[in-house]
């Protein structure tokens, strides 16, 4: 497992959620559920290694 930073950008609302997270057999897991606007689905997701 290694550690990275997830840049999250709604798409709906345009808010922006900057997060550390864990790649894991090549899925990263950050706990990110939904926007504040409810969007659950309509994501801009960028990972940068730490």
């Amino acid at each position: 497992m290694s550690r990275v930073k997830v840049t999250i950008r709604c798409n709906n609302c345009g808010e922006k959620f900057i997060l550390r997270g864990r790649r894991d057999k090549g899925k990263v897991d950050t706990g990110f559920k939904q926007c504040l606007c409810n969007n659950v689905e309509d994501f801009e997701v960028e990972e940068l290694a730490l």
